[in-house]
């Protein structure tokens, strides 16, 4: 059977130094580019809504435009018919025959009058639809312009940074298959709990490099011995010494 090589503490130390400097690398690119994706991201989708927004206003304009000409359509069959009654009350033959005929004209005289007042208060909506649709427009106008400087500021940091963000992307990948996965796990977890990303620190005048708490004098004897992992007591990222630290070096 193959043997699996005991890495020493030292050994892990160094692996875990080298895979924090390259990650800290790759956080710099980030800082670097800030919130320029996620603002992009926030853009894009909001334009989107704003688009869909724009897409339902005019499908409402196109249905009460719609409306109107259905009610166009009824005023003008209203008319013909109140033609035909009054040509019809020209030869009536008794007094019943021309109530009802007149009857019947002035129904569809309220007919006409309904259409009219349905085409008017149509008319205002669409005045008020397009109050919204050009502010619409113009938002969308205005968020494009936004969007398009942004994104052409984000891709010029990912021109210049690219071609080295790939190279240490590797080397982490690299650096990561050479860490106990135990201390990988803790590694990540401390990573996660602090913005600046750095889990292992090195003890910088008498004190962690990480939360600038003081470090007795006996436990800095203790992690330049590396003869065991030994971790802030008060932030608890994984502490080493400064000769170590310095000793690590990613390019």
């Amino acid at each position: 059977m193959a043997t699996v090589k005991d890495f020493s503490v030292e050994e892990k130390l160094v692996s875990l130094v080298t895979l924090q400097k390259i990650e800290s690398k790759i956080d710099e690119f980030q800082i670097l580019k800030g919130e320029l994706p996620i603002e992009v991201s926030d853009l894009e989708d909001e334009i989107l809504g704003l688009n869909a927004r724009q897409t339902r206003i005019e499908e409402e304009i196109n249905g009460i435009n719609e409306f109107i000409n259905q009610k166009k359509e009824a005023i003008k069959e209203a008319e013909a018919l109140i033609k035909k009654y009054e040509k019809q009350s020209t030869n009536v033959k008794n007094s019943r025959e021309f109530e009802a005929i007149t009857k019947e004209i002035e129904m569809q005289q309220l007919e006409v009058k309904l259409a009219e007042k349905h085409i008017k208060d149509a008319l205002e909506e669409i005045q008020d639809k397009v109050v919204g649709l050009e502010k619409a427009k113009k938002t969308i106008a205005t968020k494009d312009g936004v969007l398009k400087h942004k994104k052409e500021e984000l891709e010029k940091i990912i021109a210049t940074t690219e071609a080295e963000e790939k190279h240490f992307n590797k080397l982490a990948a690299e650096a990561r298959e050479k860490v106990d996965p135990r201390l990988l796990h803790s590694y990540d977890r401390i990573r996660t709990n602090y913005r600046n990303g750095l889990s292992v620190v090195p003890v910088v005048r008498d004190a962690c490099g990480g939360c600038f708490n003081a470090i007795p004098p006996q436990r800095q004897s203790e992690i330049k011995q590396r003869k065991k992992i030994i971790v802030c007591e008060n932030c608890g990222r994984i502490l080493v010494d400064n000769e170590l630290n310095d000793g690590v070096e990613v390019k």
